[in-house]
């Protein structure tokens, strides 16, 4: 695929971007309805509802890692569709319990770990096989498509969770998602051609535990990946702490209506959606990795609004905030993600994508954690204060590295800036890189990170 070329023209693409639509539908509706049963229904204080948040991320850090091993070795459909078939019938036990008067807070603490292991293969697996889908030249295309899908569910999901929460309560909301993920489900079956898995070449080592640390030195070994690794795990840190505590906020502080904070969070979804849309024009003035650092100074700090959320003005302000903290993390998702796929071979894709997940999404389950502990021992907004000071600052590892001069992609295979500025890249039969000294340098630099 040329850079001119749509990734529009690929059916197969068509087809996961509408089963990625059913599943982010489902996904963001059963983030609203979830808390809700345990705040409303089950009367849930602030620590248990950061638990019930944690674990529902708690999978990342679980099998995270080992996962991006094990996408490799499958076929990426399958694991796509059992994901989700998975997903559906786990969220289907929490209406059917409520419905018999037997549901309980620690059914929803198992649901939600167990939909996060889910989760963790489907993410992992549906970022894996995009560039063979599309080829690495319609990579930013396409992630700023699925970006922006990302954003509208987060828009049409979150306010139309909210909306069925207030209308048909929170079980039956919950029962709507997972009709979405099932949807999600039959829907990947129409893809027609489904790669099989890269094969490492004779003589690497096939151990599960070696292709994690071939992963882990891929990703933090150098400094432009670890970088937007660091910078996305704070960014995702301190919007997690924000949201765990939103809705003991609207619902016990503010006594606002479920679909008030559906509405909130939806105007982070609109943020997401502007911030991928504008990604690659403004990428193309400033250059890629400028527009992730100049981008984090300038919008980072609206983060800093959110925690001022009240009645009147005050809430419209915040969502302002909130609104341009997510603009940045838009523009954050389309361009770092289309920077590390192209700067990892196909080999490698599944592990540093998991790499990625379980950074992140292990900031999440911190996050949740986080916030149910100072929500317990201080108040709601010093929460809320906490999560904002983490997302405005944010973007410095970006600021600061690398990435901050750089204006075009990676080229296929060409490895981001390694730890020692004396050291030449080179890439093994696999595609990984690795770092060699160049002669005269007195001491090798490590690269491998620390188990």
């Amino acid at each position: 695929m040329t850079q001119e070329e749509s990734p529009w023209r690929e059916a197969d693409f068509r087809t996961l971007f509408g089963a990625t639509t059913l599943s982010q539908l489902g996904t963001n509706i059963g983030y609203v309805a979830i808390p809700f049963i345990a705040v409303s229904a089950l009367d849930a204080s602030p620590g248990q509802v950061g638990a019930l948040a944690a674990l529902s991320t708690a999978a990342f850090l679980l099998v995270g890692l080992p996962a991006g091993a094990w996408v490799d070795r499958m076929r990426h459909r399958r694991v796509l569709i059992a994901a989700d078939l998975m997903r559906a019938t786990l969220l289907a036990t929490v209406p059917s319990t409520w419905w018999l008067g037997s549901l309980t807070l620690g059914q929803l603490y198992v649901t939600v770990l167990l939909n996060g292991c889910a989760t963790v293969f489907f993410d992992v697996g549906s970022q894996s096989v995009l560039p063979q889908l599309v080829g690495r030249d319609g990579l930013v295309r396409a992630n700023a498509a699925v970006v922006s899908l990302t954003a509208v569910a987060n828009v049409a999901g979150r306010g139309v969770g909210g909306g069925l929460v207030q209308l048909l309560t929170a079980p039956v909301a919950v029962a709507c998602a997972a009709v979405g993920y099932l949807a999600s489900a039959l829907r990947l079956t129409a893809i027609s051609r489904a790669p099989l898995p890269a094969s490492p070449p004779s003589g690497r080592p096939t151990q599960l535990r070696a292709q994690i640390a071939e992963g882990l030195r891929h990703v933090l070994g150098n400094r432009e990946l670890r970088a937007l690794a660091l910078t996305a795990a704070l960014s995702n840190l301190g919007s997690q702490i924000i949201n765990t505590m939103l809705p003991v906020l609207f619902v016990r502080e503010l006594h606002f209506p479920a679909e008030v904070l559906g509405l909130f969070w939806a105007m982070g979804g609109v943020g997401l959606l502007l911030g991928a849309r504008c990604a690659r024009p403004i990428a193309g003035r400033l250059g890629h990795g400028r527009t992730l650092g100049l981008l984090g100074l300038w919008l980072a700090p609206a983060g800093l609004l959110v925690p001022l959320v009240g009645r009147g003005p005050w809430l419209w302000l915040a969502g302002t905030g909130w609104l341009l903290a997510m603009f940045k993390t838009g523009m954050d998702n389309v361009l770092g993600v289309s920077l590390r796929q192209r700067a990892t071979p196909d080999v490698l894709l599944g592990r540093m994508n998991a790499t990625f997940r379980f950074l992140l999404t292990g900031a999440l389950a911190v996050g949740s954690a986080v916030a149910g502990v100072i929500g317990e021992l201080a108040t709601v907004h010093t929460t809320l204060w906490v999560g904002a000071a983490f997302l405005a600052t944010a973007f410095l590892p970006v600021f600061v590295s690398p990435l901050r001069t750089r204006r075009e992609l990676p080229k296929q295979h060409e490895s981001p800036a390694c730890e020692d500025p004396g050291a030449e890249v080179l890439v093994d039969r696999a595609g990984a890189s690795r770092a060699r000294p160049t002669r005269g340098t007195m001491e090798a630099v490590k690269t491998r990170p620390a188990a």
